[in-house]
């Protein structure tokens, strides 16, 4: 009995509202394979040290190098990257000789990558901050994607052997990624997008805003101040209001780029409206960056969040004036 009652305060304590209730429920897991390339809907995926596992593990660069994406090639919204079902059935398991990333794109061929070949190396790879070295995913690869974008194009994958890529220490010190913009995983709300689509003329899909957790059964925005949440005996914290770049003005089923969602969402979720007593005035807010804590360990199992999974809020930012963007 004394440890049931303990267990019933806990969230009190934490900042959880004083209820042992979830305060929402994991509703989908989508996986980014490609960066800048359409997502993968999984059942389940594992945790690794850089967030989920295969989520921007491989990047097309331009001659220089450096990071392509939707920013300013949109048709990449239109590449599917699809991995081996097996690839999520278990944080362990190994690709074989014969398993294959399979990238396809309208008016091409099916493109397949080899998930345990051996591959060159090159320098200079280059997103946002950071360059370092990356596995080159050979000429038909490079062929393929320069044919797609009418340019001349490579597709490269992180070399976790060698390379490191830290997150901003001053939002999350000692956790870091591959190639995605700045944190692990990404979390919105359905209740934000519903909200959302009821004053846009033409609702938009998820997709625009490529949330790795999609959850449902919270008010919306509510993710804004989420501080430390538990799914699946693992703890995620909040550590940066997820600002938009041009990526969600990009319909993504016809990559055809736009101006929506983001005037609109600039009218009531800029730093000017949610966050007056702080410089950043013009960026637009949508979703929350999370890191996962057990991911700074070097070994350990379950690790494995699923669509169901119920999610607990243990602390809260008071408001997002106070939540760090």
């Amino acid at each position: 009995m004394a440890m049931e009652k303990a267990a019933s305060f806990l969230p009190s304590l934490l900042g959880g509202g004083g209820s042992p209730e979830p305060a929402a429920t994991v509703r989908s897991i989508t996986v980014y394979p490609v960066k800048s390339c359409r997502g993968v809907s999984v059942p389940q995926a594992a945790i690794t040290a850089t967030g989920f596992r295969w989520d921007r593990q491989w990047m097309v660069v331009n001659t220089k190098g450096r990071a392509v994406t939707q920013r300013v090639e949109p048709s990449l919204a239109l590449v599917e990257a699809d991995m081996p079902p097996e690839a999520f059935a278990a944080e362990d398991w190994q690709p074989a000789s014969h398993s294959h990333m399979v990238i396809r794109a309208p008016g091409m061929d099916p493109l397949k990558i080899p998930l345990a070949a051996e591959h060159a190396t090159i320098d200079g790879v280059a997103v946002w901050e950071w360059s370092g070295s990356a596995y080159d995913e050979g000429a038909e690869a490079a062929e393929w994607f320069s044919s797609y974008l009418g340019k001349p194009s490579r597709l490269v994958r992180f070399k976790e052997v060698s390379e490191t890529r830290p997150t901003d220490p001053d939002y999350a010190q000692g956790y870091k990624v591959m190639f995605s913009d700045a944190f692990p995983i990404l979390i919105a709300s359905q209740g934000s997008l519903d909200a959302l689509n009821e004053i846009l003329k033409e609702p938009v899909r998820m997709n625009r805003f490529r949330a790795n957790l999609l959850v449902d059964g919270c008010h919306s925005y509510s993710e804004d101040l989420w501080k430390t949440v538990k799914i699946n005996k693992l703890t995620f914290m909040g550590v940066r209001l997820r600002d938009c770049c041009k990526v969600p003005t990009v319909d993504q089923e016809t990559g055809t780029p736009g101006i929506e969602p983001n005037e609109t969402l600039r009218t009531f979720r800029s730093g000017e409206v949610l966050r007056p007593r702080h410089t950043k005035k013009r960026q637009v807010y949508f979703g929350q960056n999370l890191v996962c804590k057990e991911s700074l360990s070097a070994n350990g199992k379950g690790r494995i969040i699923k669509v169901g999974d119920p999610v607990y809020v243990l602390q809260s930012f008071s408001s997002t004036d106070e939540a760090p963007a």
